[in-house]
């Protein structure tokens, strides 16, 4: 099955699957930001779509595209059935999680532990291209405990890779699953950046992204200059949106102009308008904005208007106006803040 060809583009910059931060709601926001960044959800298991029901977690807006599905799950006949509910809500992508290291994840054989089993996440990977037309791809670790990862990883890409996956985005730490907790996990383990290059050498046909610890612009561009095919970026893109996002059109597709962060926050309100209508609470979408004008004049402002008052009883967009008068331009002088 060929790439998709705006898919596999925009993976040039993809923002990384994040639980609890990349909802629905953030990614309309990146979305705003850039129009090009490949978008993920967060991991969504094939037990709670298939047995459970959970359709619910499937929700998006057809703006958000490109955007992919990450599923999680370790049967391959329960993640065909998945993917093809993936499809049919319009994801452009489904992907496969074989890097979250938590305990929950690891108790449904699922998840980093999958790097311990090749063979498994190659029939996996086999059903679900099998069961639909839109691209499956894989994220990953370099290896898992005492693996090596120097071993580990050209193994595994060689096997699942033959499935039919010809896309990865290769978180480059290995992760603990004992004695180390997820957040340690995006930590303390060291980046080893070099392995991930090369790979680039050792297999040549498959599409690669890199991931982990990738702070800035200037940092995606040189590994794209390097000659990987991606850059994925996680926690910096969530806490510093705009420093990732504003010049990504431009920077990293050649295409469009920058976005503005308070264009986009003004962008926003009509969005929070329809959610706020639907039942939904302001602070729902106001704490994927909190980072918005990071670094900016103003900022602290803007972050303590939201973050005390988006909770209350009849908060609204008049909540996100007044955090706004707070924002500075660059080019002017900063205020007390």
């Amino acid at each position: 099955m060929p790439l998709n060809s705006k898919v596999e583009s925009a993976s040039r910059l993809s923002i990384a699957p994040m639980m609890d931060w990349t909802d629905r709601h953030c990614r309309y926001l990146h979305r705003l930001l850039s129009r090009q960044a490949l978008l993920y959800t967060e991991m969504v298991t094939a037990p709670a779509l298939v047995r459970g029901g959970a359709v619910h977690l499937l929700d998006h807006s057809p703006q958000e595209a490109p955007v992919a599905l990450q599923l999680g799950g370790s049967d391959p006949v329960e993640l065909a059935k998945a993917a093809r509910m993936g499809e049919a809500a319009g994801y452009d992508e489904i992907n496969l999680n074989c890097g979250c290291p938590s305990d929950r994840v690891q108790s449904g054989t699922f998840g980093a532990v999958l790097m311990k089993t090749p063979a498994l996440v190659a029939d996996c990977v086999a059903a679900m291209r099998e069961a639909v037309r839109v691209e499956v791809t894989v994220k990953c670790r370099i290896g898992v405990d005492d693996q090596t990862p120097e071993e580990v990883l050209p193994e595994f890409l060689s096997r699942v890779g033959a499935a039919g996956c010809e896309r990865f985005q290769i978180h480059a730490r290995k992760a603990w699953l004992q004695g180390l907790s997820p957040k340690e996990n995006r930590d303390i383990p060291p980046l080893e950046y070099d392995l991930v290059k090369r790979m680039r050498g050792y297999f040549p046909s498959l599409h690669l992204s890199v991931n982990g610890g990738i702070g800035s612009l200037d940092q995606a561009e040189e590994f794209l200059e390097f000659g990987l095919d991606g850059v994925m970026i996680g926690r910096a893109a969530y806490h510093q949106p705009a420093d990732i996002l504003c010049q990504a059109d431009r920077r990293i597709y050649g295409t469009g102009t920058d976005s503005d962060p308070v264009t986009v926050a003004r962008q926003m309100l009509p969005y929070i308008e329809a959610h706020l209508a639907g039942g939904g609470r302001l602070n729902q979408i106001s704490r994927h904005m909190l980072g918005l004008f990071a670094g900016r004049p103003g900022a602290r402002m803007w972050r303590r208007v939201l973050s005390e008052g988006a909770h209350r009883p009849g908060a609204g967009p008049e909540l996100v106006e007044q955090a706004l008068t707070y924002v500075i331009p660059l080019d002017q002088d900063a205020r007390p803040v």
